[in-house]
């Protein structure tokens, strides 16, 4: 197999040739179609992320086929489309799981970053979440939709029913649920990085009524606001712009700190909520939430060789929608 390793933190990913993973019991063999590149994966390279695996194959938004099983699991699988996202394997035994709170087990193993991902031509994944997805779809379409799409709709969910939705970063994750939003009748407010006027055009052509910088405030106020920008300084500007009882959502993984603020932002029951990671719970509901939505995601392209340049380009705010590398 080929795969693009991380060998030390800070420094940028190699491309190596070694032997196929073995798959051990519970776990499969994938070759890998289409692995798109996330915001986390910089976080993990620049190291704010403590404590990856190392060497590491980065890489958690994994389409492929199965080509072999581990002992235990159903041959049926072989050959089939799956998915793997971020949230790579749970104990099944701590509170948090017990309580059907997955996504906050205390011992987790994530897909690129505490075990191998997708940056590769094959990745060993466990059979518990290795969602199945169709195979007559695009595997580069679908990938974005295995973080994005799915920490996107969690965020969207705890952000509630309410009617105006400002969406903090319109990258790949708001592209995918500023598509759901329009599709539910809600109104999406895009706030970009300042001047971004291909961005804000984006967003705009994707349905949102209004699009501007993140230093700008809405021409309303809004029920509700996702941040998906890895900046603190958004949370003070989210929480002017929501009404009272207005939500904030915060659904990255990783952001810089939250600066001091006046009570006076937070008054009048206003608040602001983390996501963390995802559930299987999750992608039942969102994946035909997607289709039925008829969610597109805007991807570019990048063989896997190139895994560097994508990532260059996503740091840079580069893209519209999501990169994706092809092996």
């Amino acid at each position: 197999m080929k795969a693009m390793i991380l060998y030390e933190v800070g420094k940028p990913l190699t491309l190596v040739e070694r032997s196929n993973p073995v798959p051990k019991p519970k776990e499969l063999l994938i070759r890998v179609e289409a692995c798109a590149v996330c915001r986390t994966d910089l976080h993990v390279i620049d190291g704010d992320l403590k404590n990856p695996k190392l060497p590491l194959v980065l890489g958690h938004e994994i389409v492929g086929i199965v080509e072999a099983v581990g002992k235990g699991q159903a041959a049926p699988r072989i050959g089939s489309r799956v998915g793997i996202p971020w949230l790579g394997h749970t104990c099944g035994h701590c509170d948090y799981c017990r309580l059907h709170a997955e996504n906050l087990c205390d011992e987790p193993l994530f897909t690129g970053y505490t075990r191998d991902g997708g940056f590769a031509t094959h990745v060993v994944a466990d059979n518990d979440y290795a969602f199945d997805l169709p195979l007559d779809a695009d595997p580069v379409s679908l990938a974005p939709l295995l973080c994005a799409g799915l920490i996107g709709w969690r965020a969207l969910k705890k952000a509630g029913s309410g009617k105006r939705i400002g969406l903090y970063g319109f990258g790949a994750a708001a592209h995918i649920i500023a598509q759901v939003c329009v599709w539910q009748e809600r109104q999406v407010y895009a706030f970009t990085r300042p001047g971004d006027r291909r961005a804000q055009a984006f967003a705009l052509d994707l349905g949102a009524t209004w699009a501007g910088g993140s230093d700008e405030g809405p021409p309303e106020k809004l029920d509700a606001a996702i941040i998906f920008a890895p900046v603190g300084d958004l949370v003070t500007s989210a929480l002017q712009a929501v009404r009272k009882g207005g939500k904030v959502v915060c659904g990255g993984i990783h952001m810089s700190d939250i600066p001091q603020m006046p009570y006076s932002l937070l008054w009048e029951e206003r608040s602001v909520e983390s996501v963390a990671n995802l559930t299987r719970q999750d992608a039942e509901e969102f994946f035909p939430i997607a289709n039925e939505a008829k969610v597109t995601t805007y991807t570019t392209v990048y063989p896997l060789a190139d895994a560097n340049q994508a990532l260059a380009d996503l740091r840079a705010g580069h893209l519209n929608g999501a990169a994706v590398l092809v092996p």
